[in-house]
């Protein structure tokens, strides 16, 4: 990435990136380049920035129609819920 003279660089969401994510923080971090993930996971290891969802509230959300469901509600009554900034 030095020899390159890269600004910045964007890992996207892609399971491989995940799985290195230690790795390409610490070089991105020796680098000194800014950095913006795909996941929000990259984020909390420390990296600077990420765009992406946030899927321990999306499984909580998921977690709350598996429930529904079990209890006898019809999955097509269930509303369809967006995402909200505060996910």
């Amino acid at each position: 990435m030095r020899r390159g003279r890269v600004d910045a660089l964007f890992v996207g969401d892609d399971p491989v990136f995940f799985t290195h994510r230690t790795r390409l923080l610490d070089l991105a971090g020796k680098s000194r380049l800014p950095t913006m993930f795909g996941w929000r996971d990259f984020a909390a290891a420390g990296g600077l920035m990420s765009y992406g969802p946030n899927f321990s509230a999306m499984f909580g959300r998921a977690a709350v129609y598996v429930d529904k469901i079990l209890k006898g509600a019809q999955p097509g009554d269930l509303p369809v819920e967006q995402p909200s900034a505060h996910d």
